[in-house]
């Protein structure tokens, strides 16, 4: 039985010009464009406060400020947006480790199983915009569904500073109700070709067979099919390779007992050890991760001299790390990582290795 992903889309919400909002706040709530304003100058971004006139990115910033008199122009800061940028990623990463960034402010994040043991994607989504709100003072749009195409639609619905949860059960009345245009991939040409044939929403789409929308489309015409049908397999895949693995568990009541803890210590190892399987990866490094009542964390490391990826090794070192020192209060939180790592020979597909999930919960 195939896993059904839980797919978040991260998208900034208007990154360039409210970076600058930010960083300035003389030109906070009024209307900003990013770029040049000489005459052959042209829009990079703009905020909600411009897009209300009218102004969008791409846009020649003659015809910007004809559409909004008032219009702020700012000069571009690459590497202002690249810090911010790289802060942003560094949330994503906390959470899991497969990332595929878009751009500075556009990322997926495959969070079906994420290293806060979180099984609600919609609840992942909305901790990500709060850590990133709290760390830049920037606002985000998030789309939560089991695949790119469908979560990255659905980001659109709620901006700025929402998400929107497209659930299993729902994606074929979703696909079916919206607007072509709204499609993923169908500009302003091909949307026109679509209304000339009778295609306005995705359920005109979705009458049409694939060998039509082939010889009308050409390759395009198999992912319109599928589209129509919230169909798409493209994995999140990461542009970066992971340095560490991690798991961690908060509590619901806090622990004071050491056995308790080492109970809770041989569930995630075997969670992280499962994981550590089917990336084909082991480390040497064992952190062990503790969050007191009191909100304090303390982490404990230690390096292997062989690298492990098996549960027991990997709980049987964070007991000794456990007791190492003695707890300075009750705990609410435990956290393992597994660093250093070296590729195992055989790697086993991440998709093909999981046979079941218990709970869908989005």
């Amino acid at each position: 039985m195939a896993v059904t992903r839980k797919i978040i889309h991260i998208d900034m919400d208007a990154f360039y010009a409210s970076v600058e909002q930010l960083d300035n706040p003389s030109i906070r709530n009024k209307p900003v464009a990013v770029g040049s304003s000489d005459s052959r100058g042209v829009v990079a971004a703009a905020s909600y406060e411009a897009r209300h006139f009218g102004v969008k990115s791409a846009m020649s910033s003659k015809l910007a400020k004809k559409l909004c008199p008032n219009l702020i122009f700012a000069k571009p800061r690459f590497e202002r947006y690249k810090e911010l940028s790289k802060i942003i990623s560094e949330v994503f990463f906390s959470y899991t480790d497969l990332v595929e960034t878009l751009s500075l402010d556009e990322a997926y994040l495959d969070v079906t199983e994420n290293k806060r043991g979180i099984i609600s994607a919609s609840k992942t989504a909305r901790l990500i915009r709060e850590d990133i709100f709290k760390k830049t003072g920037l606002t985000s749009s998030a789309g939560i569904s089991v695949n790119k195409l469908v979560a990255k639609i659905a980001s659109d619905y709620n901006k700025p500073n929402g998400q929107k949860t497209i659930p299993p059960e729902e994606i074929k009345a979703f696909m079916e109700d919206l607007d072509i245009r709204k499609f993923h991939g169908i500009g302003r040409v091909t949307a026109q070709k679509m209304y000339e044939i009778g295609i306005f929403k995705g359920i005109d789409l979705k009458k049409k067979g694939e060998d039509f929308l082939i010889k009308k489309f050409g390759k395009s015409g198999s992912y319109y099919f599928n589209a129509a049908r919230g169909i798409n397999s493209s994995p999140v895949t990461p542009k970066r390779k992971a340095k560490s693995l991690g798991s961690e568990q908060t509590f619901s009541k806090n622990i004071s007992s050491e056995i308790f803890l080492i109970e809770k210590i041989n569930i995630i190892s075997d969670k992280l050890s499962e994981r550590l399987k089917r990336l084909g990866v082991s480390g040497k490094t064992i952190t062990l991760k503790i969050k007191y009542s009191d909100f304090i964390t303390q982490t404990r490391s230690t390096t292997k001299q062989l690298y492990i990826c098996e549960k027991s090794l990997i709980s049987k070192t964070c007991e000794e790390l456990l007791f190492n020192e003695k707890l300075r209060d009750s705990v609410r939180l435990i956290g393992i990582t597994v660093s250093n790592f070296k590729q195992l020979k055989e790697k086993k597909d991440i998709n093909n290795s999981i046979k079941a999930q218990l709970k869908i919960d989005f």
